[in-house]
Formats: C-alpha cells, sequence, structure tokens
C-alpha cells in the first residue's frame, strides 16, 4: 500500500513538473513572437504543445489532448507551408 502510494506522488509530481515547464515554454514562445524572434517562437510553441498534449495523456483528458492536437497540426502545417 505504501509502495502504491508513493508511486502514485512520484507519478503526479512528475505531471506537475511537466505540466508548469510545458506552460513556461509556451510563455517563452509568447514572449518570443513580442520580440519578432523567428523561428524560435515556433519551437518553443512546439515543445510547450506536445507537453501539454502528453499532461493531457497522462490524465486522460481528451479536451487537453484535443486542443493540444489541433494546436499541433496548424503549427506544423504553417512550418511546412513556410
Amino acid at each position: 500500500m505504501v509502495t502504491s502510494t508513493l508511486r502514485a506522488l512520484d507519478r503526479e509530481a512528475a505531471i506537475f513538473s511537466l505540466k508548469w515547464a510545458a506552460s513556461l515554454v509556451q510563455i517563452a514562445g509568447y514572449a518570443t513572437t513580442a520580440f519578432g524572434m523567428a523561428p524560435l517562437n515556433i519551437y518553443l510553441f512546439l515543445v510547450g504543445l506536445i507537453g501539454w498534449f502528453a499532461v493531457g495523456v497522462l490524465w486522460k483528458d481528451r479536451a487537453i489532448m484535443l486542443i493540444h492536437a489541433v494546436a499541433l497540426a496548424a503549427m506544423g502545417a504553417g512550418l511546412l507551408s513556410s
């Protein structure tokens, strides 16, 4: 029982770290966009989106997965067309 509780806490701590890291990277993406630092902004957004998609998978939250999958597809299409 203690082992399973520790595993659950480790999993939650990992997800907590991932969601904050992804959020900070996306904020950096917004900042680099504001300062016209393309294409760095796109790469930061991609890393943040992938991070949040992973959080959605780990939480089994389809809404988070959907919005970030659509954003990833749009960003990918933009990268390929440029």
